[in-house]
């Protein structure tokens, strides 16, 4: 399985970095907007972005009034990642894996994630980079109660099928520049 997932990352990352080059996001920045403005009053993460990864706060931000909203911090290899609070504008720095933070803010927990990825599938599949976060974050807040997590990504980024161990964690569908996908039900 390891070898079959690290050629399914090294696809993606290439899928990924064309796309990014050639593919205007704001597409995706709207459809995102609009499936979390149904989650209002909600605690919505975003992320801030590594490398060719979609930035989801162009669709977050004009939430700000309506959502409270954060961004995670990582606290390293095999640990869940924690949440601070994060406004537009707000001086950032560094949290962990590459990405970045507010790191005087209040801690939140987050009921809806917007999360980053290299690869997803139509059921609810989804590949990042191999350190589990995101697995261990959605299992952890998955045990406290309802949680829901969308992937942002370009839809180059789509494999027919992704191997999944039963550590992953499934999202409720993806947001590309095509649109909502949700995953099949049952997931």
């Amino acid at each position: 399985m390891a070898a079959a997932k690290a050629a399914i990352r090294a696809e993606a990352k290439a899928r990924r970095a064309a796309a990014h080059g050639s593919t205007d996001p704001a597409p995706a920045h709207a459809a995102l907007a609009a499936l979390l403005g149904a989650s209002a009053g909600q605690i919505v993460a975003g992320y801030a972005p590594i490398g060719t990864e979609i930035d989801p706060l162009p669709a977050l931000a004009p939430l700000a009034a309506t959502h409270r909203l954060c961004l995670p911090v990582t606290h390293g290899r095999g640990r869940p990642l924690s949440f601070r609070a994060w406004v537009p504008g707000q001086a950032l720095g560094p949290a962990g894996f590459g990405t970045s933070a507010p790191l005087e803010a209040p801690e939140l927990v987050p009921r809806v994630l917007v999360v980053p990825l290299l690869a997803f599938d139509r059921l609810g599949g989804r590949m990042g980079y191999g350190a589990g976060h995101y697995d261990r974050t959605l299992a952890m807040l998955r045990a406290r109660g309802p949680v829901q997590a969308w992937g942002l990504a370009y839809a180059a980024q789509e494999f027919d099928a992704l191997p999944q161990e039963p550590t992953d964690q499934p999202l409720d569908g993806i947001v590309t520049e095509q649109g909502v996908l949700r995953s099949a039900p049952g997931i």
